[in-house]
């Protein structure tokens, strides 16, 4: 993958695009999951939602992409509600990678990134050059080339993955939501997929991902979201929040943090598993 490619297409946004929630109360079943959260998320910038497992990250990425309904509480797109607006619109406005993905048998790399154009054809508006560059770039974005008419059941789980991000590209929308994009990834493939992301949020796209590596969070994310219990307990870029007492909050763990000699940005060393105690 080439992190340097324009992307030129991928990267068409709409100015003034904004995406919050206000008071938001999720859950399953009787069950609640997120209880009274507030979250913006700041335009052309990439926020990294963190927390242990069962905190409710990916059930907050599925209610911010109108997947899931809320109990309470309102999701803003634009400054109005989301669930009150056309699903077309939403789906030109907003891409959500999920963590579990499944296709049809017999889907190739080629027919995924092709469907992520969906949204934008119509009655008047059928499949056009333009559409054809913005899947190339995509495929070329995700190192996809020459893999294009292999079917997914063929590939590798890395290898889908990027299959998958590359059909979010091609969606070409203002705002990009990504459950745990580098799932199943290699380090270098992690490496490149996070320099991406990066590459999009510098030319206006609105990114917010669910990432577990803290570390990465802080490397790639300007602002963090850290959730425990269903709630926010800090927002803010890395730098500002990152203490060893908010790890352990979110981990129950202790550590040392030292910057990162490249960029200053927070790192974790000395970390040790601590129990808590009553």
């Amino acid at each position: 993958m080439n992190a340097a490619v324009p992307l030129n297409s991928l990267a068409a946004v709409t100015p003034g695009v904004g995406l919050e929630a206000r008071r938001l109360v999720l859950g399953h079943d009787r069950q609640i999951i997120v209880d009274g959260l507030d979250l913006s998320l700041a335009n052309g910038q990439v926020t990294a939602i963190v927390g242990p497992n069962g905190c409710g990250k990916s059930t907050l990425l599925n209610a911010l992409a109108r997947v899931l309904r809320p109990r309470g509480g309102q999701i803003l797109l634009d400054g109005a509600d989301i669930h009150r607006r056309p699903s077309r619109e939403i789906a030109r406005r907003l891409a959500l990678l999920p963590q579990d993905t499944a296709a049809p048998e017999g889907m190739t790399v080629l027919d995924l990134v092709r469907f992520g154009r969906q949204p934008h054809q119509g009655w008047l508006s059928q499949w056009s050059a333009e559409d054809e560059a913005i899947v190339a770039e995509a495929l070329d974005a995700a190192d996809l080339v020459g893999m294009e008419h292999r079917v997914l059941d063929q590939l590798s789980g890395g290898q889908r993955q990027r299959a998958w991000i590359a059909m979010a590209m091609a969606q070409a929308t203002p705002l990009l939501l990504l459950d745990e994009p580098t799932s199943a990834l290699d380090l270098g493939h992690q490496i490149e997929i996070f320099e991406l992301i990066r590459t999009l949020a510098g030319r206006g796209k609105t990114i917010a991902m669910v990432v577990h590596d803290l570390m990465s969070a802080c490397r790639y994310a300007d602002q963090l979201v850290a959730m425990r219990d269903g709630r926010v307990i800090a927002s803010g870029a890395p730098r500002q929040i990152l203490t060893p007492e908010l790890v352990y909050r979110l981990y129950d763990v202790h550590c040392d943090i030292i910057p990162d000699p490249v960029n200053g940005n927070p790192m974790l060393s000395n970390v040790r598993r601590v129990r808590r105690t009553a």
